[in-house]
Protein backbone atom coordinates (compact mmCIF):
# COMPACT_ATOMS: atom_id res chain seq x y z
CA UNK A 1 0.00 0.00 0.00
CA UNK A 2 1.35 3.38 -0.94
CA UNK A 3 1.90 5.69 2.01
CA UNK A 4 0.26 9.09 2.22
CA UNK A 5 2.51 11.94 1.22
CA UNK A 6 5.15 9.85 -0.52
CA UNK A 7 6.93 10.70 -3.71
CA UNK A 8 8.21 14.26 -3.44
CA UNK A 9 10.45 13.53 -6.39
CA UNK A 10 11.41 16.06 -9.00
CA UNK A 11 10.36 15.17 -12.56
CA UNK A 12 11.39 17.61 -15.23
CA UNK A 13 11.62 20.33 -12.62
CA UNK A 14 8.13 19.70 -11.26
CA UNK A 15 7.12 18.15 -7.98
CA UNK A 16 5.66 14.71 -8.54
CA UNK A 17 2.07 14.27 -7.34
CA UNK A 18 1.58 12.88 -3.87
CA UNK A 19 -0.69 10.04 -2.86
CA UNK A 20 -3.92 11.14 -1.22
CA UNK A 21 -6.06 9.12 1.16
CA UNK A 22 -9.32 9.43 3.02
CA UNK A 23 -11.78 7.39 4.99
CA UNK A 24 -14.80 6.24 2.95
CA UNK A 25 -17.70 3.99 3.84
CA UNK A 26 -15.84 0.88 2.67
CA UNK A 27 -12.53 1.56 4.44
CA UNK A 28 -9.42 3.64 3.76
CA UNK A 29 -9.34 4.90 0.17
CA UNK A 30 -6.04 5.89 -1.37
CA UNK A 31 -5.11 7.33 -4.74
CA UNK A 32 -1.52 6.44 -5.57
CA UNK A 33 0.09 8.27 -8.51
CA UNK A 34 1.41 6.19 -11.39
CA UNK A 35 5.08 7.09 -11.68
CA UNK A 36 5.18 5.91 -15.30
CA UNK A 37 2.17 7.89 -16.53
CA UNK A 38 1.66 11.51 -15.45
CA UNK A 39 -2.03 12.06 -14.77
CA UNK A 40 -2.68 8.42 -13.91
CA UNK A 41 -3.71 7.02 -10.53
CA UNK A 42 -4.43 3.71 -8.84
CA UNK A 43 -7.36 3.57 -6.44
CA UNK A 44 -6.91 1.26 -3.45
CA UNK A 45 -9.37 0.42 -0.67
CA UNK A 46 -7.73 -0.90 2.50
CA UNK A 47 -4.65 -1.64 0.41
CA UNK A 48 -6.46 -3.68 -2.26
CA UNK A 49 -6.17 -2.23 -5.79
CA UNK A 50 -9.64 -1.40 -7.13
CA UNK A 51 -9.10 0.63 -10.27
CA UNK A 52 -6.58 2.53 -12.38
CA UNK A 53 -7.42 5.66 -14.33
CA UNK A 54 -5.45 7.98 -16.60
CA UNK A 55 -7.08 11.42 -16.62
CA UNK A 56 -4.95 12.53 -19.57
CA UNK A 57 -5.77 9.42 -21.61
CA UNK A 58 -9.06 7.80 -20.46
CA UNK A 59 -8.78 5.35 -23.35
CA UNK A 60 -5.82 3.71 -21.59
CA UNK A 61 -6.78 0.75 -19.41
CA UNK A 62 -4.04 -0.60 -17.16
CA UNK A 63 -5.71 -3.58 -15.46
CA UNK A 64 -6.11 -6.67 -17.67
CA UNK A 65 -9.71 -7.29 -16.60
CA UNK A 66 -10.61 -3.68 -17.44
CA UNK A 67 -9.03 -4.04 -20.89
CA UNK A 68 -11.18 -7.13 -21.46
CA UNK A 69 -14.29 -5.17 -20.52
CA UNK A 70 -13.01 -2.36 -22.75
CA UNK A 71 -12.91 -4.78 -25.68
CA UNK A 72 -16.58 -5.57 -25.06
CA UNK A 73 -17.48 -1.87 -24.87
CA UNK A 74 -15.77 -1.53 -28.26
CA UNK A 75 -17.54 -4.55 -29.78
CA UNK A 76 -21.13 -4.17 -28.56
CA UNK A 77 -21.97 -1.64 -31.32
CA UNK A 78 -20.30 0.04 -34.34
CA UNK A 79 -17.38 2.30 -33.52
CA UNK A 80 -18.24 5.61 -31.84
CA UNK A 81 -21.96 4.86 -31.76
CA UNK A 82 -23.34 6.33 -28.51
CA UNK A 83 -24.53 3.84 -25.91
CA UNK A 84 -26.76 3.78 -22.86
CA UNK A 85 -24.65 2.14 -20.16
CA UNK A 86 -25.30 1.15 -16.55
CA UNK A 87 -22.19 0.67 -14.41
CA UNK A 88 -22.87 -1.28 -11.21
CA UNK A 89 -19.88 -0.34 -9.05
CA UNK A 90 -18.06 2.92 -9.51
CA UNK A 91 -14.42 2.61 -8.50
CA UNK A 92 -12.57 5.52 -10.08
CA UNK A 93 -15.21 5.72 -12.87
CA UNK A 94 -12.58 4.25 -15.21
CA UNK A 95 -14.92 2.39 -17.56
CA UNK A 96 -17.38 5.26 -17.74
CA UNK A 97 -14.52 7.58 -18.72
CA UNK A 98 -13.36 5.01 -21.31
CA UNK A 99 -16.86 4.83 -22.80
CA UNK A 100 -17.26 8.61 -22.88
CA UNK A 101 -13.90 9.01 -24.65
CA UNK A 102 -14.51 6.32 -27.27
CA UNK A 103 -18.25 6.82 -27.73
CA UNK A 104 -19.07 10.53 -27.36
CA UNK A 105 -22.69 11.42 -26.54
CA UNK A 106 -23.20 8.16 -24.66
CA UNK A 107 -25.52 8.38 -21.65
CA UNK A 108 -24.25 6.56 -18.58
CA UNK A 109 -25.39 5.83 -15.06
CA UNK A 110 -22.97 4.75 -12.33
CA UNK A 111 -24.47 3.05 -9.29
CA UNK A 112 -22.04 3.01 -6.33
CA UNK A 113 -23.24 2.35 -2.78
CA UNK A 114 -20.24 4.03 -1.12
CA UNK A 115 -21.22 7.71 -1.02
CA UNK A 116 -17.91 8.57 0.63
CA UNK A 117 -16.00 6.96 -2.22
CA UNK A 118 -18.08 8.82 -4.80
CA UNK A 119 -17.25 12.12 -3.09
CA UNK A 120 -13.56 11.18 -2.77
CA UNK A 121 -13.24 10.30 -6.46
CA UNK A 122 -15.22 13.36 -7.57
CA UNK A 123 -12.93 15.61 -5.52
CA UNK A 124 -9.59 14.20 -6.66
CA UNK A 125 -10.44 12.72 -10.10
CA UNK A 126 -13.29 14.90 -11.40
CA UNK A 127 -15.34 13.71 -14.34
CA UNK A 128 -15.35 15.69 -17.58
CA UNK A 129 -18.32 18.05 -17.17
CA UNK A 130 -19.20 17.41 -20.82
CA UNK A 131 -19.59 13.67 -20.24
CA UNK A 132 -23.18 12.54 -19.79
CA UNK A 133 -22.53 10.51 -16.65
CA UNK A 134 -24.88 10.41 -13.67
CA UNK A 135 -23.68 8.92 -10.38
CA UNK A 136 -26.14 7.48 -7.86
CA UNK A 137 -24.89 6.58 -4.37
CA UNK A 138 -27.17 3.60 -3.70
CA UNK A 139 -26.94 -0.19 -3.55
CA UNK A 140 -26.35 -1.72 -6.98
CA UNK A 141 -29.51 -3.80 -7.02
CA UNK A 142 -31.65 -0.96 -5.70
CA UNK A 143 -30.18 1.37 -8.30
CA UNK A 144 -30.77 -1.16 -11.07
CA UNK A 145 -34.42 -1.36 -10.06
CA UNK A 146 -34.77 2.35 -10.91
CA UNK A 147 -33.58 1.96 -14.52
CA UNK A 148 -36.40 1.89 -17.11
CA UNK A 149 -37.23 -1.30 -18.98
CA UNK A 150 -35.17 -1.83 -22.14
CA UNK A 151 -32.99 1.26 -21.57
CA UNK A 152 -29.44 -0.11 -21.52
CA UNK A 153 -27.18 -1.32 -24.31
CA UNK A 154 -24.74 -2.50 -21.67
CA UNK A 155 -24.97 -3.37 -17.99
CA UNK A 156 -21.49 -3.73 -16.49
CA UNK A 157 -21.20 -5.27 -13.01
CA UNK A 158 -17.90 -4.63 -11.24
CA UNK A 159 -19.04 -4.60 -7.62
CA UNK A 160 -16.90 -5.57 -4.66
CA UNK A 161 -17.46 -5.13 -0.94
CA UNK A 162 -13.84 -5.10 0.09
CA UNK A 163 -12.58 -7.76 -2.30
CA UNK A 164 -15.78 -9.86 -2.54
CA UNK A 165 -18.85 -9.56 -4.77
CA UNK A 166 -21.96 -9.27 -2.56
CA UNK A 167 -24.22 -12.33 -2.60
CA UNK A 168 -27.32 -10.48 -3.80
CA UNK A 169 -25.54 -9.60 -7.07
CA UNK A 170 -24.90 -13.24 -8.01
CA UNK A 171 -28.43 -14.66 -8.37
CA UNK A 172 -30.96 -15.48 -11.06
CA UNK A 173 -33.31 -12.89 -9.55
CA UNK A 174 -30.60 -10.26 -9.98
CA UNK A 175 -30.09 -11.32 -13.61
CA UNK A 176 -33.83 -11.14 -14.23
CA UNK A 177 -33.66 -7.44 -13.42
CA UNK A 178 -30.53 -7.04 -15.58
CA UNK A 179 -32.47 -8.56 -18.51
CA UNK A 180 -35.40 -6.25 -17.84
CA UNK A 181 -33.11 -3.20 -18.13
CA UNK A 182 -31.31 -4.37 -21.29
CA UNK A 183 -32.45 -3.76 -24.84
CA UNK A 184 -33.20 -6.89 -26.90
CA UNK A 185 -29.66 -6.69 -28.30
CA UNK A 186 -27.96 -5.55 -25.08
CA UNK A 187 -25.10 -7.27 -23.26
CA UNK A 188 -24.48 -8.03 -19.60
CA UNK A 189 -20.81 -7.91 -18.62
CA UNK A 190 -19.50 -8.96 -15.21
CA UNK A 191 -16.12 -8.92 -13.52
CA UNK A 192 -15.91 -12.13 -11.48
CA UNK A 193 -13.15 -13.10 -9.06
CA UNK A 194 -12.42 -16.66 -7.96
CA UNK A 195 -9.69 -19.15 -7.20
CA UNK A 196 -9.32 -22.90 -6.82
CA UNK A 197 -11.60 -24.91 -7.01
CA UNK A 198 -13.50 -22.23 -9.04
CA UNK A 199 -16.90 -23.17 -7.58
CA UNK A 200 -18.06 -19.55 -7.61
CA UNK A 201 -17.14 -19.07 -11.27
CA UNK A 202 -18.87 -22.31 -12.27
CA UNK A 203 -21.99 -21.23 -10.40
CA UNK A 204 -21.99 -17.82 -12.06
CA UNK A 205 -21.67 -19.39 -15.51
CA UNK A 206 -24.60 -21.71 -14.74
CA UNK A 207 -26.64 -18.77 -13.42
CA UNK A 208 -26.03 -16.64 -16.53
CA UNK A 209 -26.66 -19.61 -18.85
CA UNK A 210 -30.07 -20.07 -17.23
CA UNK A 211 -31.07 -16.55 -18.26
CA UNK A 212 -29.16 -15.74 -21.48
CA UNK A 213 -28.83 -17.59 -24.78
CA UNK A 214 -25.18 -16.74 -25.47
CA UNK A 215 -22.23 -16.62 -23.09
CA UNK A 216 -18.46 -16.19 -23.16
CA UNK A 217 -15.85 -15.86 -20.40
CA UNK A 218 -12.29 -14.50 -20.63
CA UNK A 219 -9.64 -15.29 -18.02
CA UNK A 220 -5.94 -15.99 -17.64
CA UNK A 221 -4.96 -19.57 -18.51
CA UNK A 222 -3.68 -20.13 -14.96
CA UNK A 223 -7.09 -19.08 -13.61
CA UNK A 224 -8.86 -21.47 -15.98
CA UNK A 225 -6.61 -24.29 -14.78
CA UNK A 226 -7.45 -23.52 -11.15
CA UNK A 227 -3.84 -22.66 -10.34
CA UNK A 228 -4.32 -19.09 -9.14
CA UNK A 229 -6.95 -16.67 -7.84
CA UNK A 230 -7.85 -14.05 -10.42
CA UNK A 231 -10.46 -12.21 -12.48
CA UNK A 232 -12.75 -13.62 -15.15
CA UNK A 233 -14.81 -11.35 -17.40
CA UNK A 234 -18.17 -12.79 -18.47
CA UNK A 235 -20.40 -11.46 -21.25
CA UNK A 236 -23.98 -12.70 -21.71
CA UNK A 237 -26.56 -11.80 -24.32
CA UNK A 238 -29.61 -12.97 -26.24
CA UNK A 239 -27.86 -12.50 -29.57
CA UNK A 240 -24.73 -14.05 -31.00
CA UNK A 241 -21.48 -12.56 -29.71
CA UNK A 242 -18.48 -11.53 -31.86
CA UNK A 243 -16.46 -14.41 -30.43
CA UNK A 244 -13.67 -14.48 -33.00
CA UNK A 245 -12.80 -10.81 -32.55
CA UNK A 246 -13.16 -10.90 -28.75
CA UNK A 247 -10.95 -14.00 -28.63
CA UNK A 248 -8.34 -12.35 -30.85
CA UNK A 249 -8.20 -9.21 -28.73
CA UNK A 250 -7.95 -11.12 -25.46
CA UNK A 251 -5.22 -13.41 -26.84
CA UNK A 252 -3.16 -10.50 -28.23
CA UNK A 253 -3.37 -8.46 -25.01
CA UNK A 254 -0.11 -7.53 -23.20
CA UNK A 255 -1.38 -9.97 -20.56
CA UNK A 256 -2.85 -12.71 -22.81
CA UNK A 257 -6.01 -14.50 -21.77
CA UNK A 258 -8.23 -17.25 -23.11
CA UNK A 259 -11.92 -17.04 -24.04
CA UNK A 260 -14.22 -20.02 -23.49
CA UNK A 261 -17.74 -20.35 -24.89
CA UNK A 262 -20.26 -22.89 -26.12
CA UNK A 263 -19.76 -26.55 -25.23
CA UNK A 264 -16.36 -25.95 -23.63
CA UNK A 265 -17.93 -23.46 -21.21
CA UNK A 266 -20.81 -25.82 -20.47
CA UNK A 267 -18.33 -28.61 -19.75
CA UNK A 268 -16.30 -26.29 -17.52
CA UNK A 269 -19.41 -25.43 -15.48
CA UNK A 270 -19.69 -29.15 -14.86
CA UNK A 271 -23.36 -29.30 -13.95
CA UNK A 272 -23.19 -26.47 -11.41
CA UNK A 273 -26.63 -25.27 -10.35
CA UNK A 274 -27.88 -21.73 -10.97
CA UNK A 275 -27.68 -19.52 -7.89
CA UNK A 276 -30.89 -18.10 -6.39
CA UNK A 277 -31.34 -15.36 -3.81
CA UNK A 278 -31.97 -18.11 -1.25
CA UNK A 279 -28.69 -19.91 -1.96
CA UNK A 280 -26.44 -16.96 -2.92
CA UNK A 281 -23.07 -16.47 -1.25
CA UNK A 282 -20.47 -13.70 -1.69
CA UNK A 283 -17.52 -14.46 -3.94
CA UNK A 284 -14.60 -16.02 -2.05
CA UNK A 285 -12.07 -13.98 -0.13
CA UNK A 286 -8.87 -13.64 -2.15
CA UNK A 287 -5.65 -14.83 -0.51
CA UNK A 288 -3.38 -12.05 0.79
CA UNK A 289 -0.78 -12.93 -1.86
CA UNK A 290 -3.06 -11.55 -4.60
CA UNK A 291 -2.28 -7.97 -3.53
CA UNK A 292 1.47 -8.34 -3.03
Amino acid sequence: MASKGRGKQQQRGRTAPEAVSGQVDGGLAELAPDRERPGAWTLLIDGAPQSHVDLDDPGYLDFAYQRRIGHLIDLVAPARQPLNVVHLGGGAFTLARYTAAGRPRSTQQIVEIDAGLVAFVREHLPLDPQARVRVRAVDARAGLAKIPDGWADLVIADVFDGARTPAHLTSTEFLDDVRRVLTATGWYVANLADGPPLAHLRGQIATAASRFAYLAVAADPVVWRGKRFGNAVMVAADRELPLAEFTRRVASDPHPGRVEHGRALTDFAGGAAPVSDASAQPSPEPPPSVFR
